[in-house]
């Protein structure tokens, strides 16, 4: 069994998954990089070291998904932190929206949050601890136009978070959801640009990442359950 506690990071090809793995490298934490781009996660598993290693899968593949969490499990012996960061936006008027959108969103957002809470879940209770991230964002209660879908996803996944952290408690269990506005990612750019939202109003990987850490070490031991919400005003 690894010495190193260990976090599995969905999304962690780039932009806040990419930084989430950093940070909890750098905490003590020896990641395993989930994304379905091999160079991307090859770069984040080097970029993060300590044993670091990268797994590509689809987490909309529940056969890949419970793949990702078996090879975790039989490489290292145990598993620390869940983050569950994959995410999908489409910015698509109502009117535009097609089943197979709304079921890719709602799969990519909040139904993989689930699988892979229930393929880490028996591993944790049997460690007694464990600690799982949920990323969800500011649309939750607040979205652009055109982002129902994916408003609907993370709202889902802040009372998933919820409800799960009030059956996680008796097991030593810690569950969060983060819920940042803007941030500087390609996901935002793809329907804000700089002139409708100035960089100066928006958070970086890095400003996420150290809330997730945060949350991973113990910082917020108090707060599970919660949804945490990050702004920043210029």
């Amino acid at each position: 069994m690894s010495e190193r506690k260990i976090a599995i990071v969905t999304g962690a090809g780039r932009g806040i998954g990419r930084a989430t793995a950093i940070a909890l490298a750098e905490a003590g934490y020896t990641c395993v990089a989930v994304s379905r781009s091999q160079a991307e996660i090859d770069e984040t598993a080097n970029l993060a070291g300590h044993d670091s290693i990268a797994i590509v899968a689809d987490v909309c593949n529940p056969t890949q998904t419970d793949a990702v969490v078996q090879q975790t499990l039989d490489r290292f012996g145990r598993i620390d932190a869940l983050v569950n960061n994959a995410g999908i936006a489409p910015l698509l008027a109502f009117d535009q929206m097609t089943d197979a959108i709304w079921d890719e969103v709602i799969a990519t957002n909040l139904t993989s949050v689930y699988r892979f809470t229930k393929a880490v879940w028996p591993i944790m209770i049997r460690q007694k601890s464990g600690v799982i991230v949920n990323l969800s964002s500011e649309s939750s209660r607040d979205p652009f136009p055109g982002l129902s879908a994916y408003a609907a996803a993370k709202a889902g996944v802040n009372l998933f978070t919820k409800a799960l952290a009030k059956e996680a408690d008796a097991h030593g269990i810690r569950v969060y959801a983060i819920a940042p506005a803007g941030v500087e990612t390609a996901m935002l750019r793809k329907f804000a640009s700089q002139e409708q939202l100035p960089p100066s109003h928006v958070l970086l990987p890095e400003d996420v990442a150290r809330v997730v850490r945060t949350c991973v070490c113990g910082g917020m031991l108090y707060a599970s359950g919660e949804t945490i919400y990050l702004h920043r005003h210029a």
